[in-house]
C-alpha cells in the first residue's frame, strides 16, 4: 500500500511514470518516467496508485511528498519523509506515479506536453475532420498520434514534420497532411 492517505486528490492528474523499486537503503524510490522527467523533478507532491492489476478505488491513491529528487541513469530517484526505509519503498514497486498538470514546468515557445494534445481536433489540409486525439504512442523512432473519428475509426498518424503541419494547443486543433482514406 502506498503511504500518505487522506490528502485531497487533484482533478488534473497526469500519469508520468511508475515505481520500479527501491533505491538505496534509506527509503528512496526509483521511478521510470514515461517521457521526459521534467514534471517529476518539478512537482513537490506525487500521487501513487497501486498497479493496474490491483483493484483500486479512489481511496487507494496516496500522496508522496517529495523531499529530494534527481535524475539517475534514465530514471528519477526520490526520497520522502513518508517513506522511512527500504522495506516501505520496496512495497511501492509497481505503483503508477501521477503529477498534477499544474505542477508541470511551463514549456518553451513552440513546445508543448503530449497531455495537452489529448482531445484536440485533427483536420487535414483539405479541412476534412479526421477525428480527435485520444493518445500518443512512442515507437522509439518518433511519436504517433492516435486519432479516433466518426464510427470509432482509428487512425495512427506519425507525429513528424512531413505529416503534422501545425499544432494549435490553445485552440485544440492540429492540421495534418493525411487523407480520409489512409
Amino acid at each position: 500500500m502506498c503511504p500518505g492517505a487522506g490528502a485531497t486528490l487533484p482533478d488534473d492528474l497526469v500519469e508520468v511514470g511508475y515505481v520500479g523499486g527501491a533505491y538505496g537503503i534509506r527509503g528512496w524510490i526509483k521511478v521510470q518516467p514515461h517521457g521526459e522527467a521534467d514534471a517529476l523533478l518539478n512537482a513537490r507532491a506525487w500521487w501513487l496508485k497501486p498497479a493496474a492489476g490491483a483493484v483500486a478505488a479512489s481511496t487507494d491513491w496516496r500522496v508522496f511528498p517529495v523531499g529530494t529528487s534527481r535524475e539517475h541513469s534514465g530514471t528519477v530517484v526520490a526520497g520522502s519523509p513518508a517513506v522511512p526505509d527500504r522495506n516501505v519503498a520496496e512495497a511501492l514497486r509497481g505503483c503508477a506515479v501521477w503529477v498534477s498538470r499544474a505542477d508541470f514546468p511551463a514549456p518553451d515557445d513552440g513546445e508543448f506536453y503530449w497531455v495537452d494534445l489529448i482531445g484536440a481536433t485533427v483536420v487535414n489540409e483539405q479541412q476534412e475532420t479526421l477525428g480527435t486525439v485520444t493518445g500518443l504512442i512512442d515507437n522509439g523512432a518518433h511519436q504517433i498520434l492516435r486519432i479516433v473519428g466518426v464510427g470509432d475509426v482509428e487512425r495512427l498518424v506519425p507525429f513528424v514534420e512531413v505529416y503534422v503541419k501545425s499544432v494549435d494547443v490553445a485552440g485544440q486543433r492540429i492540421v495534418v497532411d493525411w487523407g480520409l482514406d489512409y
